[in-house]
């Protein structure tokens, strides 16, 4: 056989990035759930016959592992010799390979050709509904995962096409909205065939041999890229530690650390001296973990770089069973994001002083995860309000900080827009801000959110969680430290406000707010560098006032005229330095 030319390769190896895209989308276009079309909470991707991650598109970078995880569930369980064409197998199992937490659905269908198995097209996304004691099935109070809703042990949901009309029952009968849920697995499912189609296409234009060698290149230059670049990075170990100040279940704050070393083979995040895993579910998996060392290290390797197999296999993450980042069943996990969100962060604060241009301040970091719902005046139906909030980002060696994008482990994730939920859920949305106290520095942190929800309904409850409540963004090379996130609830009776980190289905009644101040970032250098006339933009743009200008960047701004004082600016800062 001819060896394949490089630009057959290329398109071989584009095809198949556009038939994930093609299946995000799909799935996109077709789901019945704000969680799915408007966040963008899920992601696609396809695999090899093995299980080697060959091309995702992704939505929530959290499940960058995920994909190849799924699959390899799948085959262990039930073995290559015994899959069929139009076999769909689900898990949402976060010990065996799912990696997240039950809401997570994973779908995996093996594709043939010429009666092999010669590729894998999977998908992962949130399911609003799953069960559970909770409405919107995750929980932050949940004490084992039996509390937070169905499990699917990588189970056949489709057998040779044909839908398997007792799982479909079950899950209908289990989840509080039945007709969301299953069109939300119908539309992922289709998707699933869509990228079907498309490797068989490339296929049948390319020949089955063709493709095998792309895919094997693709692998290979993967990993040579990733070599490559972790020739540049600085070589040894390097250490960072922190809290994890969720406040679930009134846990006390859990200590986590992590060891970095890189040499010129591999990128290891070592996390075995961190905590144990804890009655509370913001405990991650052994595969959560896996993910989140993907996140960063492919935001730190080289963030262009198509995400495949060969170019995470020079990482390593090792993990202590029983722990906070490996915890066993029937630890619960519905909020594990808290944990493998702090990974993400513990690597970059390790690594930021020996790499400061690829590395910003801390950001707000938690997805302050939201559940608001309840039963529907108007149609006396449930109703289940999920998303992530948004909040500041760190500032970086040589700009300010994003401001109101959401955390690292969503990804390219969004919020439901205020239009979006005032027409789907019973709440009006009263505030939707900046929170400017951000980290002072030479480059200041960027701006955290204010976002109010009024429930117009007689009912409803809150869940919700945050962590950074206690300990803020931090600051880097002399910046400032960000400020923390919270969550209040302010009560349409006029009681005292009540603040908080953590809510689990907080009763609420019409009339009720909920107000979720998002962090704002870290700031970057010595804030007596940023030059004055940044600092009169700032109070002018209103993303500092006057008082913030003199205590924190030494510079004196008349509040009326709102011109700088040179004189005694230029003595404040003499003072201050």
């Amino acid at each position: 056989m001819a060896k394949v030319d490089p630009f057959t390769r290329e398109n071989i190896a584009q095809g198949l990035i556009a038939a994930s895209e093609e299946m995000f989308l799909t799935w996109g276009r077709t789901s019945q759930s704000t969680i799915i079309y408007e966040v963008l909470d899920y992601a696609c991707g396809l695999t090899d016959a093995e299980g080697n991650l060959i091309g995702q598109a992704n939505g929530v970078t959290g499940f960058l592992g995920a994909i190849t995880f799924s699959v390899i569930s799948v085959l262990e369980k039930f073995g290559v010799e015994n899959l069929k064409p139009g076999d769909i197998f689900l898990t949402n199992d976060p010990f065996t390979g799912s990696g997240t937490h039950l809401c997570d659905v994973s779908a995996v269908m093996p594709i043939f050709y010429e009666g092999e198995v010669v590729a894998f097209a999977a998908n992962k996304g949130h399911w609003n509904e799953i069960g559970g004691k909770n409405l919107g099935s995750w929980s932050t109070d949940a004490t084992e995962i039996y509390q937070e809703g169905l499990q699917f042990p990588v189970i056949k949901i489709y057998d040779e096409g044909e839908l398997n009309e007792a799982v479909r029952d079950m899950i209908a009968a289990n989840c509080r909205t039945p007709d969301m849920t299953l069109g939300d697995l119908y539309a992922q499912t289709a998707s699933l065939r869509i990228a079907e189609n498309r490797v068989l296409e490339l296929f049948d234009k390319y020949g089955e041999g063709a493709v095998k060698e792309s895919i094997e290149s693709l692998l290979s230059n993967g990993k040579k890229l990733a070599l490559k670049e972790l020739a540049k990075m600085p070589k040894g170990t390097f250490e960072a530690e922190s809290y994890i100040d969720a406040k679930a279940n009134d846990v006390e704050n859990v200590h986590i650390k992590v060891k970095v070393t890189i040499t010129d083979d591999n990128f290891i995040v070592d996390l075995t001296e961190s905590g144990d895993q804890v009655p509370a579910p913001i405990n991650c998996t052994k595969f959560g973990a896996f993910s989140a060392g993907r996140i960063i290290y492919h935001a730190l390797v080289n963030p262009d770089a198509e995400g495949n197999e060969g170019f995470y296999s020079p990482l390593k993450v090792k993990v202590r069973e029983g722990s906070i980042f490996d915890a066993v069943r029937p630890a619960p996990v519905s909020t594990n994001w808290e944990a493998t969100s702090h990974i993400t962060d513990l690597v970059a604060k390790a690594l930021a002083p020996v790499i400061p241009g690829r590395i910003p301040a801390g950001h707000f970091l938690s997805i302050i995860g939201t559940i608001l719902g309840g039963i529907d005046d108007k149609t006396n139906q449930p109703y289940v309000l999920c998303e992530p909030q948004a909040g500041g980002w760190g500032a970086g060696y040589n700009k300010d900080g994003e401001d109101g994008l959401v955390a690292i482990a969503d990804g390219e994730t969004f919020v439901i827009p205020a239009e979006v939920a005032e027409y789907k859920y019973p709440i009006v949305v009263e505030q939707f801000a900046f929170n400017t106290n951000t980290g002072a520095g030479e480059f200041r942190g960027g701006c955290g959110l204010i976002r109010d929800y009024r429930l117009t309904n007689s009912n409803g409850e809150l869940t919700t969680i945050v962590s950074r409540h206690e300990i803020p963004p931090w600051g880097l090379a002399g910046g400032k430290d960000g400020s923390p996130n919270s969550v209040e609830i302010h009560f349409g009776n006029g009681a005292e406000p009540k603040r908080g980190a953590t809510f689990s289905n907080y009763p609420m009644q019409k009339g009720d707010l909920v107000r979720f101040i998002s962090g704002c970032g870290g700031g970057y250098g010595d804030p007596l560098k940023r030059p004055t006339e940044k600092v009169l933009q700032d109070v002018k743009d209103e993303y500092i006032d006057v008082e913030t200008a003199s205590r924190d960047y030494g510079v004196v701004i008349d509040p009326d005229t709102l011109e700088i004082d040179e004189g005694k600016t230029k003595e404040l800062r003499g003072k201050m330095a």
